[in-house]
């Protein structure tokens, strides 16, 4: 799977700033290798946002090892279930399987920002 274009990496910027203003959690997202376990790896992103860290949702993807994570803050948590990142999870890797990479990182912001809204 290719890395994002330059046109698609500004709609994912913009997806994250309109997920922010609709739900109130900090998104962030994360394209690359980890170091170390995947999961981990994502954690310790996740807690690199410092203070934000507890209101903030991570999503981490790494293509090239077809792994994907979702890290919540303890606030975000509260409004996003692990069933809820799981059903995501699962949509967004039916998206990069077909080879759309920004479709899938598109659908997974969107998606975790509006059930983030509802809650």
């Amino acid at each position: 799977m290719r890395a994002l274009t330059a046109a698609q990496a500004d709609d994912v910027r913009t997806a994250l700033e309109s997920a922010e203003r609709r739900s109130g959690l900090r998104f962030g997202t994360f394209l690359g290798t980890p170091v170390g376990g995947r999961r981990h790896f994502a954690e310790r992103l996740h807690a690199a946002m410092g203070a934000e860290s507890p209101d903030a949702v991570l999503i981490f993807v790494d293509a090239a090892g077809r792994a994907l994570e979702i890290v919540t803050g303890e606030n975000a948590r509260r409004r996003l279930s692990d069933g809820a990142c799981r059903l995501t999870a699962m949509s967004m890797a039916t998206t990069f399987s077909a080879g759309d990479l920004a479709g899938g990182l598109l659908y997974g912001i969107n998606s975790l920002a509006e059930q983030a809204t509802r809650r």
